[in-house]
């Protein structure tokens, strides 16, 4: 039985997978969600302390 990783890995390689990668970088590059990321982790930084 493939272990989970290796499962994963075939998923990344997998067509599907290289299409999600793609889609992720995309997000990644855009400014609006590069805000609501900030925005996410202030707020999850401030709860810390």
């Amino acid at each position: 039985m493939a272990t989970l990783i290796d499962r994963v890995r075939a998923y990344l390689h997998s067509p599907k997978g290289k299409e999600n990668i793609e889609k992720a970088k995309r997000m990644a590059r855009d400014p609006h969600t590069q805000q609501r990321v900030r925005r996410f982790l202030d707020r999850f930084r401030s709860r810390r302390r």
